[in-house]
């Protein structure tokens, strides 16, 4: 989702802060917040042609980028950022809606159908999941945007389908050092607990959506403790290089989210690596980002018509085509062009599309099979337990500095530690020259 350096990042944001021009009438400018290569290219300037056609005005548009969900939210929670339209995930969407920090969207248009209603029903429900209590439905402030799942991707060379059918494989000493893992708390979270429970999923007696939604002690204490016996096989737990690792064929499996692995699948084939993707028979994550309108909004107006443009089948459509990820609009002319004639096999994807779906030729990095995505489930805002989990995880992760890694920070720390004296030095010399130059004067 995310393939830009940190260094072009900030140097796009700090260009577009820059040429903000606070003088300028917010009711002609739309300020997005989203994460960074993750929409069309073109579409931006589109949009500023239809609202112009819906409106009869003109609007200019303040693009930045995130890549932490939580720092989006700290500077909309605490500075009280003025972003008019933003896309965080599932998770933070709940956590906006019971801090009160959402203001509903329009869907009533001047000459514009309402594309949100091509929202699949099926992504409706789920979002609606995240209502508050006595509150509207959480869709009327939130669209959901993107959506897909966690699974495996593999390298067909080295690892089967059949060898992954279990979580357990990242628990198997023959691919210890072969394995990546996505640097995601709640994912690893709710992937722990599944398979620790994988008898009890068997007989019925717990589900996927109460297992990884489990902050009790005891939960918390079995994802610890597995999540240390899986350490020792892990190779890396990645934010972003994984997929260049996987086309590479220096990993045999990633635990990743389903957009990153078409991706990498599309990339691996031009250089004749075969990769596949597949969900574990416990169930996994279904994760939902959203266009949502924050309570510090200055243009609550041009932020409904902006994800009402985005709700458009064909805008829709490129803005899939650009990031490899799966659309929320449930169009027949997106089922049509996600079709792959290539495959020999077919899915039943009538809970997106409808009932026309149940035997179509589509990706199961796009559309899951309807049997798989009935054994998955949203993992829900960890509330007051976020601590707590992100304890889990630091003494998880927090012994993998080997002694290499170790010199290079300490070098670091030296070389930084020698420029800040130097600087001191430097100052210190042109401050006393001055003083000297200045007393010459007066004599």
């Amino acid at each position: 989702m995310k393939r830009w350096s940190w260094w072009a990042l900030l140097c796009m944001c700090c260009l577009l802060t820059s040429c903000y021009n606070t003088d300028e009438s917010r009711e002609n400018v739309l300020k997005v917040y989203n994460w960074a290569d993750y929409i069309g290219e073109g579409v931006l300037e589109d949009f500023q042609k239809y609202y112009k056609e819906q409106t009869g005005e003109d609007i200019r548009i303040v693009y930045q980028t995130f890549d932490i969900n939580e720092i989006m939210l700290t500077k909309i929670e605490k500075g009280h950022e003025d972003f008019d339209v933003v896309c965080p995930s599932e998770y933070i969407i709940e956590r906006m809606l019971h801090k009160g920090l959402l203001l509903p969207i329009d869907t009533v248009f001047a000459h514009s159908p309402n594309y949100m209603k091509g929202v699949a029903p099926y992504i409706r429900q789920q979002i609606d999941k995240l209502t508050v209590p006595g509150d509207q439905p959480a869709s009327r402030y939130a669209v959901c945007y993107m959506w897909g799942t966690a699974g495996l991707l593999y390298n067909k060379k080295y690892v089967s389908a059949q060898d992954l059918r279990s979580w357990g494989c990242l628990w198997d000493k023959r691919y210890a050092g072969k394995i990546l893992m996505k640097d995601s708390y709640r994912d690893a979270y709710g992937m722990a607990l599944l398979y620790a429970h994988r008898e009890d999923l068997k007989d019925s007696t717990r589900s996927v959506a109460s297992l990884m939604n489990d902050y009790s002690p005891a939960s918390m204490d079995s994802v610890e403790k597995y999540l240390k016996l899986l350490k020792p096989n892990v190779a890396g737990w990645e934010a972003d290089f994984g997929k260049e690792m996987m086309t590479k064929g220096k990993a045999w499996m990633n635990m990743t989210w389903s957009g990153d692995a078409q991706w990498a699948i599309e990339e691996a084939a031009e250089v004749g690596v075969d990769l596949g993707y597949t969900i574990p028979e416990e169930g996994s994550n279904v994760w939902y980002d959203g266009w949502v309108i924050p309570k510090y909004a200055k243009n609550p107006k041009a932020a409904s018509y902006f994800i009402n443009f985005l709700c458009r089948p064909d805008i829709a459509l490129r803005n899939m085509e650009e990031n490899g990820y799966v659309s929320s609009i449930a169009a027949p002319e997106i089922m049509e062009a996600c079709i792959d004639s290539t495959s020999n096999k077919e899915v039943d994807a009538s809970y997106f599309f409808g009932s026309e779906a149940r035997h179509v030729k589509l990706r199961n990095t796009q559309y899951p099979d309807k049997s798989v995505i009935a054994r998955c489930a949203m993992i829900r805002d960890f509330g007051d337990k976020t601590v707590d989990v992100l304890e889990i995880w630091s003494r998880v992760k927090g012994d993998n500095l080997n002694s290499g890694l170790v010199i290079l920070i300490l070098l670091v720390f030296v070389g930084l530690s020698a420029w800040q004296i130097r600087r001191r030095w430097l100052r210190y010399k042109r401050s006393h020259y001055k003083r000297s130059r200045r007393k010459l004067r007066h004599k």
